[in-house]
């Protein structure tokens, strides 16, 4: 029998799916194929609505080789292991003549621990466990979860929170969950045998398609310990998000009330003197932590620098003791053991890190209205660490709507430690962009309009002129907007001012579930949805209830950001442009994404408005401007609104 050809292998997937085929699809699918033959990199640009899921799927699953496919966002990792491949395989398996078997897999902390749920959690203070089913009153909220919970084991295959329909709160959650330093480990725990967490990796070791997240891929690369099984191709979806993803991992912190935790916990299994040695140092630092002022710092001033020697010295006596005496009045030791010493570890390895002083990191002070203040440390840059971990082993294939930025792929792939396409040399790994392009007619669908005449936005200060635009703007739109706000705080003004003025439901990040308010948004067209940034990410809403999609300003990172202006200050002591290659690609991206929620289906049709007027007057403006997509382009007001009443009407008309 004939090897089956690409073409036929995705006409089938897409039939099965209920798709339809499109010429990027098909271009992206042989791209990818070849890449994975050639053991070479590829970075694609697939607009939405190309496919890109199964552009990538097909050709990963005709290979044979086991593959990782790693997304940033829970809806696309349900989204591939509960629809697309299942039907791909089902539809494929004719044709390859095998059923490549499939497995989803994620950090520890995400499934749930029998351990905890049957034992309970230990109790610092207490010196032994404590059942939070008895402490939690069962008419109280969190009680209730508890016992839903409890219930949700018995049933559940997957032990996976994502499955737990409706969900809990981190604070519920977290009652019956273990990080991977405080897993006692299969071997030594009663409950190993019916480990979910253990299923999970044993499923994957056995499966030809892994899906898993940004963040157990950073693990994986940073850590030194394999997580994810050995496997030949690396598939990244949602790429534009893997930089941040990275740091995050690869961020440490250290808090006063963690510290205290950490103090509580080893109290009852430490000799006196190390127990003492670190409550001494833990009460420095808190006092210190108290006249914290938020910002970088550059050089650790002296008395931090005492004081996390301190904390790192007491923290490895504490580590060793825990080691050497047992106390037969804790129940259940072990597992009481491994949280201090988990808590433990993670202090000292942080004040290790900061003390240490590598000019690759940075550190600074955070504070937080309610939790107080912090001391953070990330690295400047993550590009090395990728090139070096991502690169190296096996063929990887980054895919996203939004890496071609300002018109190229080197911004997105110097983030990522790849040097300009087609750069040859041994050392630097060889890539190549390719952007499919989009099914969607961007100029017939769209227009991006910038608001030209108002004000340029202030650091601080209200925006009266702004907040005329956007009345007039929704009013115009009878309502079907999105609106993309660079802060929670704008975003509150603008959903107060215009609940008062204008007679239109205004729905505000935060004050309901994020799907909630993306349900209500979706039902009712005179709807409006108000958020930040992070919102920019998940909003699909095809259709005529997204019309508009307002942003406030361009989204360039704050001035007092301590990493991404110590990455700008790296960039100009390098020679180059700081701005440019930070503060603007980081704009670009947000702005790409925020505008790609306008155009999601192939009957859609609105307006991108942008009420800051730097993106048409600024020199930069036009670099931020090819990022999007390529909408019809103006900065006439009175046009834009009558664009804007046309398509209302037309949608009125239909009954929409």
């Amino acid at each position: 029998m004939t090897k089956p050809s690409l073409p036929e292998l995705l006409h089938a997937a897409v039939t099965a799916v209920g798709g339809v085929e499109r010429p990027g699809q098909v271009t992206m699918a042989e791209a990818v194929a070849e890449a994975v033959d050639d053991n070479s990199h590829l970075l694609v640009q697939a607009g939405t609505g190309t496919g890109k899921s199964l552009g990538y799927l097909v050709p990963a699953l005709a290979h044979g080789e086991r593959v990782v496919v790693a997304t940033a966002t829970l809806a696309l990792q349900r989204q591939l292991v509960e629809r697309d491949l299942p039907r791909t395989v089902e539809a494929l398996h004719p044709l390859l003549r095998r059923r490549p078997e499939f497995a989803m897999l994620k950090g520890r902390s995400n499934y749930l621990c029998l351990h905890r749920l049957h034992e309970g959690v230990p109790q610092e203070e207490e010196g032994g466990l404590f059942d939070q089913f008895e402490a939690a009153a069962p008419t109280s909220k969190l009680g209730q979860d508890l016992l839903r919970m409890r219930d949700w084991s018995d049933q559940t295959e997957t032990g996976d929170r994502d499955d737990l329909t409706p969900g809990v709160s981190d604070r519920a959650w977290a009652q019956v969950s273990v990080s991977s330093r405080e897993c006692l480990g299969a071997t030594k725990c009663a409950y190993g045998a019916e480990c979910f967490a253990e299923a999970a990796r044993e499923r994957a070791k056995l499966a030809d398609v892994v899906v898993t997240n940004h963040a157990l891929l950073a693990i994986d690369a940073i850590e030194g310990a394999p997580v994810l099984p050995q496997h030949e191709v690396l598939i990244v979806d949602e790429a534009h998000e893997l930089v941040s993803r990275v740091t995050g991992v690869a961020t440490g912190e250290l808090t006063p009330g963690q510290v205290n935790r950490a103090v509580r916990r080893a109290a009852k299994l430490v000799n006196e003197k190390a127990a003492d040695a670190l409550q001494t140092a833990s009460e420095t630092f808190e006092r210190l932590m108290e006249l914290a002022l938020p910002g970088r710092l550059e050089e650790i001033p002296e008395d931090l620098g005492y004081a996390l020697m301190a904390l790192r010295d007491a923290a490895r006596t504490v580590i060793s003791a825990l080691g050497s005496t047992r106390d037969k009045s804790v129940q259940d030791e072990d597992s009481v053991r491994k949280q201090a010493l988990a808590a433990v570890e993670s202090i000292h390895d942080v004040a290790e890190r900061i003390t240490q002083g590598s000019e690759y990191d940075v550190v600074w002070y955070e504070r937080h209205d309610r939790f107080g203040a912090s001391l953070r440390v990330a690295p400047l840059s993550v590009s090395g660490l990728l090139r070096e971990k991502l690169f190296a082993e096996r063929s990887v294939v980054l895919t996203s709507a939004t890496l071609k930025l300002g018109g190229d792929f080197n911004g997105v792939g110097a983030s990522l430690g790849l040097a300009p396409e087609g750069t040859a040399s041994e050392d630097v790994p060889q890539w190549k962009g390719l952007d499919v392009g989009s099914p969607f007619d961007y100029p017939k669908q769209g227009i991006l309009y910038v608001a030209r005449h108002l004000a340029t936005p202030g650091r601080e200060g209200s925006r009266g002129d702004m907040m005329d635009e956007l009345a007039d703007l929704v009013e115009a739109a009878g309502g079907r907007t999105l609106g993309l706000f660079s802060s929670m705080r704008a975003a509150q003004a603008a959903a107060e001012e215009l609940r008062g003025r204008l007679d239109k439901p205004i729905l505000l990040q935060g004050e309901e579930t994020l799907g909630e308010l993306i349900k209500s948004f979706a039902a009712d067209p005179e709807t409006c949805l108000f958020g930040t940034l992070s919102l920019w990410q998940g909003v699909d809403v095809p259709g005529a209830s997204c019309q508009l999609v307002v942003m406030d300003r361009i989204p360039f990172p704050r001035p007092d950001d301590p990493l991404m202006s110590a990455r700008q200050k790296a960039v100009e002591e390098a020679g180059g442009n700081g701005f440019m290659a930070v503060a603007a690609t980081h704009a670009a991206l947000l702005m790409a994404q925020g505008a790609g929620r306008l155009v999601r289906a192939m009957g859609d049709r609105g307006v991108v408005a942008v009420l800051d007027p730097r993106l048409a007057n600024a020199r930069y403006g036009s670099y931020l401007r090819a990022s999007l997509p390529d909408f019809w382009y103006t900065t006439d007001r009175n046009q834009v609104r009558r664009s804007l009443a046309a398509i209302d009407a037309v949608a009125k008309a239909d009954g929409k």
